[in-house]
């Protein structure tokens, strides 16, 4: 009995260390991944994509280009038909922004014998095919706005600028730029004079500074 008892003892405990052999034999099978890490895998960022190419100055761009630079200032303002100009000294200076896309223009003067100075910056709006500008300066508390074509063959811009006057009223007034040489160009602008009809009041006439 006593070995009938030592004999079963023994069995039983080579049968579990056989099923401890087979377990360990057994190939594993791969691990489910688990939730949080299929989550994190599908929130993973995709590849930077590349930024756009910024916009290059055209032909177009060519007459700011040209401008560049430091320009001395003969402004003629003239208040009504007939009258003599007043004459006074100004100077301009242009540099070129965004590799040429944009001109920006600091002018300084003394008009009608009180300081002046202007600030300006004018491009090629190629979604309009149109030369924009915007300008501020001393006599204003308020931003005017403009439109202009140029016409390669006569080297002349012609535009309109609207904005307030020194009274804070609302005009709109006809810009023209020639280019005589490189070196010369003549600014006229011209609005409704005190007869209401279309009057130049105001040229400048810029040479280049050496």
């Amino acid at each position: 009995m006593k070995r009938t008892r030592t004999l079963a003892c023994l069995l039983s405990v080579a049968g579990l260390a056989l099923a401890g052999a087979a377990v360990a034999q057994e190939p594993k099978k791969p691990a489910t991944p688990k939730k949080a890490e299929v989550a994190k895998k599908a929130e993973a960022p995709k590849a930077a994509e590349a930024p756009p190419e910024p916009p290059k100055p055209g032909p177009e761009h060519n007459i700011l280009k040209q401008d560049a630079g430091t320009w001395d200032a003969t402004v003629e303002m003239t208040q009504g038909p007939g009258q003599a100009p007043m004459v006074s000294k100004g100077v301009e200076i242009n540099t070129l922004l965004g590799g040429g896309l944009w001109l920006v223009t600091d002018f300084k003067s003394d008009m009608m014998g009180q300081p002046f100075e202007g600030h300006g910056i004018s491009g090629y709006d190629s979604g309009q095919r149109k030369y924009v500008s915007t300008w501020v300066d001393s006599w204003s508390t308020g931003l005017s706005s403009g439109q202009s074509t140029y016409d390669a063959a006569a080297r002349k811009m012609t535009g309109w600028m609207e904005g307030p006057d020194m009274t804070g009223q609302i005009s709109r007034t006809t810009m023209v730029t020639e280019w005589k040489d490189l070196d010369t160009r003549v600014f006229t602008m011209s609005g409704p004079g005190p007869d209401g009809k279309e009057f130049a009041g105001l040229k400048i006439t810029y040479k280049r500074r050496k």
